[in-house]
């Protein structure tokens, strides 16, 4: 509650508002403060014949009235003069804010005197001029909701409530019962007041809630300040302001469009209420922000005195000529001492300014919200929608960020020798700090897992590489399989349907760091690959995004896929598109460095079968073992399990052929000539057609 009490105090005179008038610009002022810093303007009935006569006065005729205020430099306030040229002569007073208050010159009369004509009020806070018209202060619209909330401000804050049961000393009343109409302290409230029987089902709230319920009265009905005699009961959406029904037939709101009030009071009742949720969640992080920057001042005075220690204990090891340095080492220490702890209690200072003034705002718009008055409370709904949207937008991204670290990021090197003593300085000796894995940019593609890191914010440690490390995807020990600068790697050529672990570490010249967490990343299940046009030979057309090959030479010539095996089972299967009769293609598996230009199988690199129209032949190193047509199906089945690699033609079984040399690194192949088109489609998954070639159903494990 104090800190709303900023929000009910008038900024010209610092006292609680009396008979509070609401300017144009949502702004709030006692109606006697603001008849005493109006200003009289120079009167310009008459233009045209002023600017015809020459006169000095023609140089007003075109001011623009909404932006005439005599403004000081001086005293940075707003002076109110009885004239537009000379000051008055007579002492002013100056308010809280620094705005010039001048006393009246007339003497004091129970009833205000009339505004002079062409008057002009600056308001206190936004500095913005506004001319009043022929009702004068009049035309502003009293805030009777803030004339409420004070009253109930100030009768908080009045003495405490005392028991209305003790007999000779009454002590502080801590509950009201609403049932009963009495307050009462805890010995009186056990004794006369238990929680049991007939008296279970009355309602107990604090004393303060409580005088607020008795002291509560009927809701006064308001009445258009134009017309006296009609009572408030619309709502002009274009004017922003309560009317009459008389004003809507007869004055300038005639033709504005309407609604009805009580509706536009819940409407705008709910907009507050949505916008202080989110206002109130903006303190609640200033709250545990601060809670944080003091833990910060409390981290920095502790490390500074361990800090300290050390670097003095260090200095008084060495010899005397080591005193001087030592004093100029302790001021640079006690200096960055000083620099973070003013840099966290300016940033305290600051927050702490900022929160008083959003939880003031919070508790004002609380009380306005209790109000029952509809069209008082739409008269300043706007203006506090407005400032609690803008105050919220202030605690924008980056407030609530500590601008500075706790830690002490220097240590004292003893190691020089006596002749180097005066290049004595602080070096740097810790090792870098765990990486921090960005687990939104992580990610696996087939047989490849990438994988992204950064350094921990607010950290000023030096990195000179980092360290990246993977399991064999079977559980088994992490290796190296990355060593850089980079904070980005991708790895290629790992196990499909596999589970592999990684973590990175970074180091420097003091050493290495801590690992990072453990991040656990699946392989593809189901192997995908096409043709690789890099490494085919000159002679092998691609297309079809690189699933369709065919040849334009008489010659054998070989393409690979894009990916490699090396563990596991995996299957593929290949459609002959065109075929001829003549040609004899192969199919099957190679190392990277297998012969381009002959047969797939002719060197000691591939395992094929090749196949013609009647008959097929496995082959390897240039001995065979066994046709197609266009249409046929050719499937190829890589077991590293069991150590073989069986062929299917039309779904007739070649072979198994017993797979040697399984180590290393295996791409699908395939060897063609003119004449030949061969597709390769989509796999599938190994559980059922591996399964269904073997003759097993793949409903029920193998």
């Amino acid at each position: 509650m104090e800190e709303m009490e900023e929000e009910l105090k008038c900024p010209v005179c610092g006292s609680f508002f009396r008979e509070p008038i609401i300017l144009p610009c949502s702004h709030n002022i006692c109606q006697a403060c603001a008849r005493n810093i109006l200003v009289q303007t120079p009167d310009a009935e008459s233009p045209q014949s002023s600017r015809a006569s020459g006169s000095a006065a023609s140089d007003y005729d075109y001011l623009d009235l909404d932006k005439m205020s005599l403004y000081s430099e001086a005293d940075s306030g707003y002076g109110s003069y009885g004239g537009f040229v000379s000051a008055p002569t007579t002492p002013c007073q100056k308010s809280p804010n620094g705005v010039r208050v001048f006393p009246p010159t007339t003497p004091i009369q129970h009833h205000p005197p009339p505004v002079p004509r062409n008057s002009c009020i600056t308001c206190p806070q936004c500095h913005r001029s506004l001319t009043l018209d022929e009702r004068g202060l009049r035309g502003f619209p009293r805030n009777r909701v803030l004339e409420g909330v004070v009253d109930r401000y100030q009768q908080s804050k009045a003495a405490a409530l005392r028991c209305q049961l003790c007999e000779k000393s009454p002590r502080e009343a801590t509950a009201m019962c609403e049932t009963c109409d009495v307050f009462y302290c805890d010995p009186c409230r056990l004794r006369c007041h238990p929680p049991r029987g007939p008296l279970a089902k009355h309602r107990l709230v604090p004393p303060a809630q409580g005088r607020v319920t008795r002291r509560t009265s009927p809701r006064k009905i308001s009445t258009c300040t134009e017309h006296d005699l009609e009572n408030l009961s619309m709502y002009c959406v274009q004017c922003k302001s309560p009317v009459c029904y008389q004003c809507l037939e007869e004055g300038s709101h005639s033709t504005h469009e309407v609604k009805a009030l009580g509706a536009m009071w819940k409407l705008h009742k709910g907009q507050l209420s949505q916008a202080l949720n989110i206002l109130s969640d903006r303190a609640t992080e200033a709250k545990e922000f601060l809670v944080q920057l003091r833990n910060m001042v409390q981290h920095i005075q502790e490390n500074g005195v361990e800090f300290e220690a050390c670097l003095v204990a260090q200095c008084d090891a060495l010899i005397d000529a080591l005193n001087r340095r030592k004093a100029q080492l302790l001021s640079r220490v006690n200096k960055e001492h000083e620099h973070k702890l003013k840099v966290v209690r300016d940033q305290i200072s600051h927050c702490t300014v900022k929160l008083r003034q959003t939880t003031g705002l919070m508790e004002y718009c609380l009380e306005v919200i209790k109000e029952n008055d509809p069209s008082g409370f739409l008269q300043i709904s706007d203006a506090l929608i407005r400032r609690v949207h803008m105050t919220e937008s202030q605690w924008g991204k980056g407030t609530l960020t500590p601008r500075i670290t706790s830690d002490f990021d220097l240590t004292l090197d003893s190691g020089p020798l006596l002749q180097t003593i005066q290049q004595l300085d602080f070096v740097q000796m810790k090792v870098p700090a765990a990486p921090i894995l960005q687990l939104e940019e992580c990610c696996t593609q087939n047989n490849s897992a990438t994988l992204s890191w950064k350094q921990p914010p607010l950290s000023t440690i030096a990195v000179d590489g980092y360290i990246l490390e993977l399991d064999d995807g079977n559980g088994g020990v992490f290796r190296e399989v990355y060593v850089g600068t980079e904070t980005i790697c991708t790895v290629d050529g790992l196990h499909f349907n596999s589970t592999y672990k990684s973590r990175v570490k970074a180091f420097n010249s003091s050493g290495v760091g801590q690992y990072s967490k453990t991040l656990v990343m699946q392989t593809s299940e189901i192997a995908w690959f096409t043709f690789d046009p890099v490494s085919a030979h000159p002679d092998i057309l691609l297309s079809n995004d690189n699933l369709t090959v065919t040849c334009n030479s008489y010659d054998d010539r070989v393409v690979m896929g894009n990916t490699a095996f090396s563990r596991g089972v995996h299957y593929w299967e290949m459609t002959v598109d065109r075929y001829d009769n003549h040609p004899d293609p192969a199919f099957g598996v190679a190392r990277g460095d297998v012969l381009k230009d002959v047969m797939l199988g002719k060197d000691d690199k591939a395992w094929a079968m090749y196949v013609d129209n009647n008959r097929s032949w496995f082959m390897h190193n240039n001995s065979t073992d066994g046709g197609i047509g266009k249409g046929a199906t050719v499937g190829v089945l890589l077991d590293f399990t069991r150590g073989i690699l069986i062929f299917l033609i039309n779904d007739e079984q070649q072979g198994p052929v017993a797979f040697e040399g399984v180590e290393g690194l295996y791409y699908p192949a395939i060897s063609l000539n003119r004449n030949v088109q061969v597709t390769q489609t989509q796999p599938f998954p190994l559980s059922k057609v591996y399964l269904a070639r073997q003759g097993h159903d793949p409903a029920r494990p193998a």
